[in-house]
């Protein structure tokens, strides 16, 4: 089994469109969530959204590329350009046919979708531009990083609604480990914020009126954000040959699924991926410092992570720091993981924790220790990234600190 690292990182998002600017506004606790002015939401139940600012698609791409491309592309392709670009990778035909992108996305081109059908139903348009389908296709971000790029390993797109991009960056891992691949483009992308889509939402009721409040006793639910994130990795011994930087081990991946209910968690579904991914990482419970929570901020999540936070780790569970950055970016949805994963392996390259944004006050039934609002340095061995998605379907990430 080979050693998989991570050498490239690349984030699109809405408290930053590059990895630095991300960073940066995660160690300051700085939150994206603002009003949203892409969509007119005068008539429904909740008004705010973690949305991209000044992100100028023309800036990244050219005329002809922009037909091809739904906004969820956008930001999966910049993000990936960014992760190989500070990968410092040159790509020759060897590394090419070894070489694959693995993404996830759970709503695909929803906004070219929601255009179409308003167009069709609304306005009763019968024509319509060939290129929907290309938009719209899950697949997109994959397909086109790797035409970008000449990649012609294994490709393709996962999608498990909020565990979309941690089961793509965990398949990714195992490709690599197991040989098959040398090197993958790994990460998510999706973009939400449409009609259609926030009213769907919306009839869900677990969307905050207000903002997202990871484990606080007073949150009312989750936020909606858009954006993406995608990483390069490779085998260590790759990345040492060619003096590569070196953020972080990816060390294990688990999933698993509750086998219970479409949109209620439950705790040992949960539990059951985190330990898969600390057995996968040979990585005892004990040397886990941080966990970045999938931590939606709704009443059925919070407490139930926790619960399942405390299964896995025990006692040391009140040595790890965990916070939800959702609370700044907000819920990315297929992305989430990618997102989430960025925030994970820069606090560990980094020794600094970020906040669990917008924390209140303690609930008794979200028993871990939250880092709340402000960033926290520390020097920990290894950090877990939590996605947990409608559905059952859990996916879970272990990172380890590497010392360059």
């Amino acid at each position: 089994m080979r050693k998989v690292v991570i050498t490239g990182i690349g984030v699109v998002s809405a408290i930053g469109n590059n990895a630095a600017d991300f960073w940066a506004s995660l160690v300051a606790g700085r939150s994206g969530i603002g009003p949203i002015t892409k969509v007119d939401v005068s008539t429904m139940r909740f008004q705010n959204a973690a949305e991209i600012k000044n992100f100028d698609p023309a800036e990244h791409f050219d005329e002809k590329n922009l037909l091809w491309l739904d906004p969820f592309s956008h930001y999966g392709i910049v993000a990936a350009r960014e992760a190989i670009a500070d990968s410092g990778i040159e790509f020759n035909d060897e590394l090419r046919d070894k070489s694959g992108v693995i993404t996830g996305s759970c709503l695909g081109g929803k906004m070219t979708e929601d255009e179409l059908y308003y167009k069709l139903y609304a306005e009763g348009k019968q024509r319509h531009q060939p290129i929907a389908i290309p938009r719209a296709m899950s697949n997109a971000v994959a397909s086109h990083v790797s035409m970008e790029f000449g990649l012609t390993g294994a490709t393709f797109t996962t999608s498990t609604a909020c565990s979309s991009a941690n089961h793509a960056i965990g398949q990714a891992f195992w490709l690599i480990r197991q040989g098959t691949l040398d090197m993958a483009i790994t990460g998510g992308s999706e973009a939400p914020i449409c009609f259609g889509n926030l009213k769907a939402w919306e009839t869900m009721r677990v969307v905050s009126p207000d903002t997202c409040r990871p484990f606080s006793k007073d949150r009312t639910g989750m936020i909606l954000g858009e954006g993406g994130a995608m990483f390069v990795m490779e085998t260590e011994e790759s990345a040492h040959a060619r003096g590569a930087k070196i953020y972080a081990e990816i060390a294990g991946f688990g999933m698993s699924a509750d086998a219970h209910h479409l949109t209620m968690p439950l705790s040992d579904g949960a539990a059951k991926g985190m330990r898969l991914a600390l057995e996968d990482a040979n990585l005892e419970p004990q040397q886990v410092g941080y966990i970045n929570a999938h931590g939606t901020a709704t009443p059925a999540n919070d407490p139930m992570e926790s619960q399942a936070i405390r299964k896995v780790f025990g006692s040391h569970t009140d040595n790890i720091g965990v916070s939800s950055t959702k609370s700044m970016h907000g819920h990315t949805l297929g992305a989430a993981g990618a997102i989430e994963a960025a925030a994970t392996v820069l606090a560990l390259h980094n020794n600094l924790l970020p906040p669990n944004a917008n924390f209140n006050e303690p609930d008794p039934e979200c028993n871990v220790d939250v880092i709340a609002n402000e960033a926290r340095p520390a020097e920990v061995e290894a950090a877990v990234s939590n996605s947990f998605a409608f559905g059952g379907l859990n996916a879970v990430l272990a990172f380890r600190r590497v010392r360059n």
